[in-house]
């Protein structure tokens, strides 16, 4: 009994751990195919997200490169702007008389088209600069202002010209009437129809003189500024950009900072929309990374359930086979047992049955007591074994109804497992037909954004023409504000200056009636404007001069009073007399004083004048000197370097050139040395020895020419050979006739021919010690006395 519940229990595992392994498999398909579709996702979401980022990347950049046009352009027109700034007569017109007739620059008022400014400002010439005046009557009073402040020169257009009548005629191709190339407000018309009524802009100055050269009546301008008229041509280069130039390259800048300013505004809105779908994608990628590791984990966790659950099942079928085996035999035993005991109890029958006959031995009866024990032993064996065996068919039965239940289960698995892959496939149908339904959307949202953005960019433009208008009615309203204050301002300084005139008329009447004893209306019935102003002192002087003279003529005349000139006059002697300054009361004692420097001073310049005079003469003298005491001694060494570089180089040539012969002070000395055999004369091409050989014959020759009574030598022949030593030591014996040479060497052929030799040596102990030795002492000697 005990081995069959054995069997069945491990059938019952066995069967359990199959259908578990089976439920797992299943699942482990389940997650394949979603792994899949996570794969494709994550897919998806890093490409959608590699696409925003290179998006955003291109976004930033060109915002970048906007704002750095944006202000490339600002800085331009803050630096024309510098250049409208200009301190001339206009820029002070503008400052001080903008409220007295002026209503403006030209520059400001007056737009040129594009491409044509440079043709237009040299055609207007100084009116491109000019100022606007409202008629004759203001312009002259400018013109006065501006000789009365010393303000400069200004040019000024009226604007009360009246327009003439055009008579155009057509012009050939590429070329355009000047006034078709600019706008001006109507008031300026007649002066621009004016200046510009018979001007022709042409592209080259070719096109201009031959357009002259067929109607001499027009006047042409090119491109460049070249001017050309009836007999004439102006152009060139290095010309000064005027105002109007300026002020239309300012436009035109501002027109491009107002696109780059949009651009920007655009750039960086679709840059924020770009940031956010970046941020959309990112959290769309990282999900689909996380659903992806989640199902890598759960598959991960499955496979090893799934090994874990097909052990278990191998281990459990493999113990139900060995209780199976193990109950066969058990059973075969059994068989043959009750066989046995069969047999047994027959014999023990038979036994019993002719146990009266037979009279036993009692050994006998104890074999038979024997095999009787065996056989109940045998017996209560068998049973046991029957009753194992009934035990074991019982497991064995249970085991079958756990199988029947097991493969029940599995038949639900299946059922449920088909019912989940119709769920799969419903939902992929599903899942499809969103696609195609999202797609379809997508396709009307792409449409539905174009119109969008057409309609926004449309607003957009409305809204920039809108404040274009609104910055252009504001900058009006800024001028008639700035025009109503400086109205204000002039109202006020007119007061101001008519009160100080009366008070200055009062303080002028007072002065006279206290210095003069006049009143103001005596003064000006004597002195007023309409009397005549008599002639000046220097007239009557003239007058009377010729009159000494005995010339014929006539008194002069009361000359009629004029204003200007006699403000001009005034000012003349207040400016001279401010420059006299006030009276000095000690000038008669500083007169002296600087007239007692003064002559002390001459006095001092005069010595310092013959000083001067005589420290010349002293130069001459000198500079006669050097000039008599080089040329000798040059002439001497030159001839002397001959010889001497003959006898150091046999069949060679050496001379002496001076490189400024017309200037001795400042001539230089240049020394030509051809060895025998060569062609060469520069020094710088000669070998080392060569050129220390020819600098021993520079040497000897300046000795020679100049004799000295001792020679100090330092090893100049350390670099030659024994032929060129043995040709300076002949000249060593010739310079020792008239001279004591002082040689340092360590040539043993110098110190052969030496009278005596001194040298310095180390001793062991460290201590150096010189040594002498008298080479020729005999020798001398002897040739003292014979000389003697």
């Amino acid at each position: 009994a005990r081995l069959t519940a054995a069997i069945e229990a491990a059938q019952a595992r066995a069967q359990q751990a199959q259908a578990e392994f089976e439920i797992v498999q299943g699942r482990v398909g389940e997650l394949d195919q979603g792994e899949v579709g996570l794969d494709e996702q994550h897919d998806r979401t890093v490409a959608a997200l590699r696409l925003a980022d290179e998006r955003v990347t291109e976004l930033q950049a060109a915002e970048r490169g906007a704002e750095r046009q944006v202000a490339s352009l600002r800085a331009r027109i803050d630096a024309l702007a510098v250049g409208l700034e200009r301190k001339d007569g206009a820029a002070w017109l503008v400052e001080n008389r903008s409220s007295s007739g002026l209503f403006g620059t030209i520059a400001k008022l007056v737009k040129v088209s594009s491409g044509y400014e440079t043709a237009l400002a040299a055609v207007l010439g100084a009116a491109a600069d000019a100022v606007a005046a409202d008629d004759a009557r203001a312009a002259r009073a400018a013109v006065r202002a501006l000789k009365d402040a010393d303000g400069g020169q200004a040019a000024i257009v009226l604007a009360d010209w009246p327009a003439a009548a055009q008579h155009r005629t057509p012009l050939p191709e590429d070329v355009h009437w000047a006034l078709d190339l600019i706008e001006a407000p109507p008031r300026l018309q007649g002066a621009m129809s004016a200046m510009l009524a018979d001007v022709a802009v042409v592209r080259d100055l070719g096109a201009g003189l031959d357009l002259v050269a067929g109607r001499p009546t027009l006047r042409a301008v090119t491109l460049d500024g070249d001017l050309v008229g009836p007999g004439w041509v102006s152009g060139g280069s290095d010309r000064k950009p005027s105002t109007l130039e300026i002020a239309s390259e300012i436009d035109k800048a501002r027109g491009e900072l107002a696109a780059a300013e949009k651009l920007v505004g655009e750039l960086t809105a679709a840059l924020a929309g770009a940031l956010d779908e970046q941020s959309n994608r990112q959290d769309a990628a990282e999900q689909a990374l996380a659903a992806l590791n989640e199902s890598d984990a759960a598959i991960s966790a499955i496979y090893e359930q799934l090994g874990r659950l097909g052990s278990e099942a191998r281990a459990a079928e493999d113990d139900w086979r060995r209780q199976v085996a193990q109950r066969g035999e058990l059973e075969a035993g059994r068989v043959q047992t009750v066989e046995e005991l069969t047999e047994l109890e027959n014999r023990l029958s038979a036994a019993r049955d002719i146990g009266a006959v037979v009279d036993p031995t009692p050994v006998d009866r104890q074999q038979m007591q024997a095999a009787a024990e065996s056989a109940r032993a045998a017996e209560v064996e068998a049973l046991l074994a029957v009753r194992t065996a009934e035990e074991r068919a019982n497991a064995v039965r249970g085991r079958a109804d756990s199988l029947r239940r097991a493969a029940a289960a599995e038949r639900e698995a299946r059922l449920r497992a088909q019912r989940a892959r119709a769920a799969r496939e419903h939902a992929a149908t599903v899942a499809d037909a969103v696609s195609e339904a999202g797609q379809r959307v997508a396709e009307r949202l792409t449409g539905v954004v174009a119109a969008a953005s057409r309609s926004r960019d449309a607003l957009a433009a409305e809204r920039q023409q809108r404040a274009t208008a609104m910055a252009a009615a504001r900058e009006e309203v800024a001028v008639l504000n700035t025009r109503i204050g400086a109205l204000t301002d002039s109202l006020h300084r007119d007061e101001v200056a008519k009160a100080q005139a009366a008070l200055r008329i009062e303080q002028l009447e007072q002065m006279v009636l206290e210095q003069f004893g006049m009143a103001a209306d005596d003064l000006i019935a004597e002195y007023g404007p309409d009397v005549a102003l008599p002639p000046s002192e220097l007239e009557m002087a003239e007058y009377e001069q010729a009159r000494e003279r005995g010339e014929q003529v006539t008194t002069p005349a009361p000359l009629p009073f004029d204003r200007p000139t006699q403000e001009r006059r005034a000012k003349r002697a207040e400016r001279e007399l401010a420059e006299l300054g006030r009276v000095n009361p000690l000038a008669l004692e500083e007169f002296a004083a600087l007239e007692e420097r003064y002559n002390f001073l001459s006095t001092q310049l005069e010595d310092v004048k013959a000083a001067r005079k005589d420290l010349l003469d002293v130069i001459a003298d000198v500079d006669n000197r050097i000039l008599q005491v080089f040329a000798e001694a040059y002439a001497d060494v030159e001839r002397e370097f001959e010889q001497v570089f003959a006898t150091l180089f046999p069949g060679g040539e050496g001379r002496l050139l001076l490189t400024d012969p017309d200037d001795l002070l400042t001539t230089g000395v240049e020394v030509e040395a051809r060895p025998p055999g060569k062609k060469i004369k520069r020094l710088s091409l000669l070998s080392g020895g060569e050129k220390s050989l020819t600098a021993v014959a520079m040497l000897v020759a300046i000795f020679r020419a100049r004799p000295s009574p001792f020679y100090v030598m330092d090893e100049v022949e350390a670099a030659l050979d024994d032929t060129n030593l043995r040709r300076l030591l002949g000249l060593f014996e010739q310079l020792r006739a008239q001279s004591q040479l002082i040689v340092i060497t360590h040539q043993k052929p110098t110190m052969e021919i030496a009278d005596a030799l001194y040298g310095v040596t180390m001793q062991g102990d460290g201590i150096t010690a010189v040594i002498s030795q008298r080479m020729r002492g005999e020798e001398l000697v002897s040739s003292a006395q014979a000389g003697s």
